[in-house]
């Protein structure tokens, strides 16, 4: 029994939405109907599209409130108005980004009918709120506050909210940066796990790709031309001659933080124009994850390269920045930001030509650095706004011509048989460099131009010859095909399992297809498991290690004592190698991120490639104490800190036992409340490589399964 719940429930009472009777509201047109199944999923049936959207969001402000004001806090930057100067970091790079800012431009560059759709959104949002339930949520309760007014504008903000944190490497190039400053170049060069050549692409299916290494440098030497040497998502279609009915499957499993309550908000909708099923995001009325009566679709995370960073040289002045030869003044935009319990702080935004100021949010101060991104341009968006009405694959592809938001591999299929995928986002067209790290603003050939990449030009395939799409992250294309796209994409290991699963059956079913979802074997180590065995070694730990791995069956299962000791040995010879060749960055090069919203960077999970690569070549200069050495001292001593901490017994070394998987809510972090509000730890398998993608920390791989974006909120709670 769950005392503490128990306890907290007697003292505020269940707070449960409305869900039967009529409830009057000032917002629709016509009636709208709301049935709630026993998942207390909501079905929406309306006369007319607004009166849709707004019963959805109706629906979301009924079960999301605060949910909704963290999310709408963080875009605005107005979380020192709940918490205090401690929610000063997130609100000042919240601001300087300027995510309300460019929304509130975007708003105008919308067709009069999706601002309509927004709008409505907007206003079932708050009547959902404040007429949905007798009683405001508990966590208002506990802050003594009330539900933020929800505004169109607001749904445009958290689309670029996702597009910032989900941007596939604007971190990655500060983590350069750093390791560039900090350990010279050559650290960075032997350092950067670029994508590897053997890894899978996506079109064509299953294809290899070829090295990226010379663009790094090529940037690394024109950085030091002007400056000198200062200072994990998957998804799957399979056409009909693939599956036991004849019908084409699809799957799709969106990577999001495992958070209460999750990022997604199932629904159904129905008007007399159009029916849609699936996935929602929270605060954003669309349906990346659906199908209607035609087709079903479903996205991973496109990691197109659609964010730059630039150094800026400011003039004298704090508010203009150079240009080629001289300084240019800059627009400036006042930011007040209101503080719970203390005076308000001017926040001033430089934006200049290439864009916002963001360098004085971020943490260990790197001077001032500029952020250009697709997405906070006012562009015209359609999209996922229009995806629920796709009746043929080339009508699914025409819609995301417009969309400007964060990169996506869409997964298709429908009812005529037909499957692909196409890659969304607008991308970059540079003058220069690659956009692997921060180049100098002033230089003139530095920035972007003015068009991104033609959408035909955007990598897609229609019913391919094997009769298999599957994205995971992983690059799209060969080196060399088709326009440039970026770099940073995530190894693909889980690509490469995906299709040498799927190839081996032309019987797929549902249940086939959901069972390979939660597929947990390590290709990682069937590509090392030799050369880790292999190693000559005398230490009786280290053999212990080598006779626990021998009998591993490769499986990073939650009852394995095995994965839990090659998830430590991967960090401990991760960390190794890191300061063999950057001691001064090795923090950046194992994935420390920059900033309180996004406190790792895509470095943490993707050094497995690059490892796993000296593991089996073993090249000189690298260990001075030799690779035989370093391997047998890291098994060796990954045995002993799980002896340490476990005890002998290596049944309680198992993986679901070490890192578990909790559930976590924002209030849940407070210990009093943790149990009221969490819900965990399970045990729970798999790793940044697998299939049923769980993804360790690379420096630490024993914490719970509990972090997303870090719960400012919950740092500060009082309820006094």
């Amino acid at each position: 029994m769950n005392i503490p719940k128990l306890l907290f429930r007697l003292l505020l009472g269940r707070r449960l939405p409305t869900t039967s009777g009529t409830i009057e509201v000032p917002g629709v047109d016509r009636p709208v109907v709301v049935r709630r199944d026993g998942y207390g999923i909501p079905y929406v049936e309306a006369e007319t599209e607004n009166d849709a959207w707004y019963g959805l969001g109706f629906c979301q402000g009924q079960d999301r409130a605060f949910q909704l004001e963290g999310l709408v806090r963080v875009t605005r930057g107005t979380l020192s108005e709940l918490i205090g100067a401690r929610g000063l970091p997130i609100d000042r790079l919240s601001r300087r980004i300027g995510f309300l800012n460019s929304a509130e431009r975007q708003l105008e560059a919308l067709s009069p009918e999706n601002r309509d759709r927004l709008d409505a959104f907007a206003r079932g949002v708050n009547e959902g709120s404040r007429l949905g339930s007798k009683r405001v949520a508990h966590e208002f309760t506990l802050l003594r506050s009330k539900p933020t007014s929800y505004r169109a504008a607001d749904a445009l903000s958290l689309s670029k909210l996702q597009s910032f944190a989900l941007a596939s490497n604007w971190d990655v190039e500060l983590a350069r940066l750093r390791i560039l400053k900090e350990d010279r170049p050559d650290a960075l060069t032997a350092l950067d796990p670029t994508y590897p050549e053997w890894h899978p692409v996506s079109v064509p299916p299953g294809a290899p790709v070829g090295s990226t290494l010379d663009r790094l440098a090529e940037d690394i030497e024109s950085l030091l031309a002007l400056t000198g040497q200062g200072g994990g998502s998957k998804n799957w279609a399979l056409a009909p001659g693939r599956t036991a009915t004849g019908r084409p499957l699809l799957a799709n499993d969106a990577h999001l933080a495992p958070t209460l309550p999750p990022s997604w908000y199932l629904a159904h909708i129905r008007t007399p124009e159009w029916v849609v099923a699936g996935a929602t995001f929270v605060g954003v009325p669309v349906f990346p994850v659906g199908h209607n009566d035609v087709a079903a679709w479903g996205i991973t995370a496109g990691m197109v390269d659609n964010t730059d960073l630039f150094i800026e040289e400011m003039g004298p002045d704090g508010r203009s920045v150079r240009e080629i030869d001289g300084f240019v003044p800059c627009e400036v935009r006042k930011e007040v930001i209101h503080v719970k319990g203390d005076a308000d702080v001017v926040e001033e935004v430089v934006v200049t030509p290439r864009g916002p100021i963001v360098g004085p949010a971020l943490d260990d101060e790197i001077g001032s650095v500029s952020l250009r991104a697709t997405w906070l341009a006012p562009r015209p968006v359609e999209g996922l706004l229009k995806v629920h009405r796709s009746q043929s694959f080339e009508q699914f592809r025409r819609h995301f011509e417009k969309w400007p938001f964060l990169s996506l591999n869409m997964v298709y299929a429908d009812t005529s048989g037909t499957m692909g995928s196409q890659l969304v986002g607008e991308a970059p067209r540079r003058r220069k460099g690659w956009g692997t790290i921060p180049l100098p603003g002033w230089d003139p050939n530095a920035g972007w131009e003015t068009y991104p990449v033609p959408f035909d030009e955007m990598p897609y395939v229609e019913n391919p010859a094997g009769g298999i799409v599957a994205t995971a992250n992983n690059r799209p294309t060969p080196e060399g095909e088709g326009p440039f796209l970026g770099i940073d994409w995530i190894d693909g290991y889980r690509a490469a399992r995906i299709f040498e699963i799927l190839e081996s059956r032309q019987d797929w079913d549902v249940a086939g297809i959901s069972a390979l979802q939660m597929d947990q074997l390590s290709l990682p180590w069937r590509e090392v498991r030799d050369s880790i065995l292999e190693t000559p070694t005398r230490d009786d730990d280290a053999l212990e290690a080598i006779d626990l791995l021998d009998r591993w069956d490769g499986l990073v299962a939650a009852d394995s004592p095995a994965a839990t000791l090659f998830e430590f040995f991967v960090s401990r010879i991760s960390l190794r190698v890191a300061r063999a060749k950057a001691p001064r960055a090795s923090a950046w090069v194992m994935g420390k991120g920059f900033a309180p919203l996004v406190p790792h960077t895509f470095l943490t999970v993707r050094r497995v490639a690059h490892l796993l690569r000296l593991l089996r070549d073993r090249p000189d200069g690298w260990v001075s104490e030799g690779w035989s050495v370093a391997v047998e001292d890291a098994l060796a001593g990954a045995v002993r800190a799980l002896r340490e901490a476990y005890g002998k017994d290596q049944a309680r070394w198992a993986w679901g036992r070490v890192r578990t998987l909790t559930l976590s809510h924002p209030f849940g972090e407070r210990a009093a409340l943790r149990r009221v509000f969490n819900l965990g730890p399970f045990p729970w398998g798999g790793d940044a490589n697998t299939i049923s993608q769980a993804a360790p920390a690379s420096t630490d791989p024993t914490p719970s399964i509990d972090r997303g974006t870090p719960h400012a909120i919950t740092d500060h709670l009082d309820p006094a």
